[in-house]
C-alpha cells in the first residue's frame, strides 16, 4: 500500500487500485461524487461513519493536485 497523503492511499489489491480514504474500501471517486451531487460533509459523514471530516478535506486536496498536472489530447490510430 502507498500512501499518497496522510489520508489518501492506493493499493492495487484494493478497489481495483483506485485512489482510497485510510486504506478503506471507500474511493476517492466516491466521496467526490457525493460532494458534486450536492450532498454535504456531514451527509456523506453520516452514511460512512467511519471516515472523519479530514478525510472528506483530503480528498479534495488530492483532486485539486492532480489538477495541476499538464494534461494533453493526442490522438491515437
Amino acid at each position: 500500500m502507498e500512501y499518497i497523503t496522510d489520508r489518501i492511499t492506493i493499493d492495487a489489491d484494493l478497489c481495483n487500485g483506485k485512489p482510497t480514504i485510510r486504506g478503506k474500501r471507500i474511493t476517492v471517486q466516491t466521496i467526490l461524487e457525493f460532494l458534486s451531487a450536492g450532498d454535504s460533509k456531514e451527509e456523506i459523514l453520516e452514511a460512512y461513519p467511519s471516515l472523519e471530516p479530514e478525510d472528506i478535506d483530503a480528498c479534495l486536496r488530492f483532486a485539486t493536485k492532480l489538477m495541476e498536472n499538464h494534461y494533453e489530447i493526442r490522438p491515437t490510430a
